[in-house]
């Protein structure tokens, strides 16, 4: 026979008993919440998705190709038969420590039913766009054209009542050329001047506050002596009255986004998610753009060798990003603006750019090689496949989703 369990230990055993099922039923709520998208969301929101590395994935193909409607000719690097576009689509982007989903369009346009999207900024947003478009057009191939409130282009997605649009505004402020006086008998060969009134939206995105639930800013590749030399300069106006003394084309920059950035805290609705994207870098090797600047390459650089392209004390002709990238960074500080830091990861890949192959035969003669903008499909999809992430993530937050 058996011997007995001493009746005063029964309760603890049931107590141990209760204790087990507890921990163990624990264990498994936790296993089954680490691999749902609940998690995974919460896993990508607390990693850093703009350090990370490529690595090169055979079986990764782009979500359209060279028949979007949405394309820019000298972008359509499928259609202007650029080298090696298979295997520039097949590097993946994987950030340190956390998975990066690609975007399914179908999830993210539902998610996004009844409202709109906005860039706003100089082409490189324009660039981002073209590559938004025709990502979601997969999940709505009537989208159609839509171009108003501003919009320099943009499209909408009548399935889901979504827009999505671009707004462009190459300094952000207002600026209008201003032809010079000229007294009578006299001539000294000047232009005029370009007048920049900084406290003042440029027309093109001055009336869309509450209209996008999304907003992505951008501007710099303007900001700089090839769209403005010395014999039509800068000129910044605040107030309706010339700025004294004179501002140099960075300090205008920076002056332009102390007035900018509190203007959109002030004029555009606390529940609108907004966006700041750094610089996109550029590529130029052995010169500038007019200087037989090229961008050839069959491969992404390594990271040993992005100090060497883009570090400002190396004085490359690439620096102008991380130059202008800091001042940007400053004037974000203490907003709820999101800085959308695509730089690092775009500065690896100088071989997926346009180059030559720009869908006309004298536009390297006209303009030089295109190391600036991107190729699509191609990297501004990964830049979508972060948006996505960060825009599911921010509405989430806000209670938007």
């Amino acid at each position: 026979m058996s011997p007995k369990l001493p009746s005063h230990l029964l309760p603890w055993l049931i107590l141990l008993t209760f204790a087990s099922l507890y921990f163990f039923c624990s264990f498994l709520s936790l296993h089954t919440f680490s691999s749902s998208p609940i998690s995974q969301s919460l896993a990508i929101s607390n990693c850093n998705l703009f350090r990370g590395h490529w690595v090169s994935d055979p079986h990764r193909a782009p979500l359209y190709d060279q028949t979007c409607p949405f394309h820019r000719n000298a972008w359509n690097c499928l259609r202007n038969e650029r080298q090696n576009m298979s295997f520039i689509n097949s590097w993946k982007w994987v950030p340190h420590n956390c998975h990066l989903p690609r975007i399914d369009p179908f999830r993210f346009l539902t998610l996004m039913r009844d409202m709109n999207i906005g860039f706003v900024g100089d082409s490189l947003n324009e660039n981002f766009l073209v590559s938004f478009l025709c990502i979601l057009r997969v999940a709505d191939e009537g989208a159609k054209r839509w171009k108003k409130k501003g919009a320099w282009r943009g499209a909408y997605f009548p399935k889901f009542n979504v827009i999505v649009a671009y707004h462009r505004a190459v300094l952000l402020s207002k600026y209008q050329w201003q032809p010079k006086q000229k007294k009578a008998g006299m001539q000294d060969g000047s232009e005029g001047f370009y007048r920049v009134d900084v406290d003042v939206p440029a027309d093109e995105w001055a009336k869309i506050a509450g209209f996008y639930d999304v907003l992505v800013f951008n501007t710099g590749h303007w900001w700089n002596s090839d769209k403005f030399p010395k014999e039509k300069p800068l000129v910044f106006y605040k107030a309706g009255q010339p700025i004294v003394p004179p501002l140099g084309t960075l300090d205008g920059l920076k002056v332009v986004l102390n007035n900018m950035v509190p203007y959109i805290q002030k004029e555009f609705p606390g529940n609108t998610l907004k966006f700041w994207r750094l610089q996109s870098p550029r590529h130029f090797y052995g010169g500038d753009w007019n200087q037989n600047g090229s961008c050839l390459f069959s491969k992404p650089l390594e990271e040993n060798e992005l100090d060497l392209w883009f570090e400002p004390r190396n004085n490359g002709v690439n620096k102008e990003a991380r130059q202008l990238n800091f001042v940007i960074e400053e004037a974000l500080q203490g907003t709820d603006i999101q800085v959308l830091d695509l730089n690092h990861l775009s500065e690896f890949r100088a071989d997926a750019h346009p180059a030559i192959w720009l869908g006309r035969k004298d536009a390297v003669a006209i303009w030089g090689q295109d190391c600036m903008h991107w190729c699509l499909p191609g990297v501004p999809d990964t830049w979508i496949d972060i948006l996505s992430q960060l825009i599911h993530d921010g509405l989430g937050r806000s209670g938007g989703l």
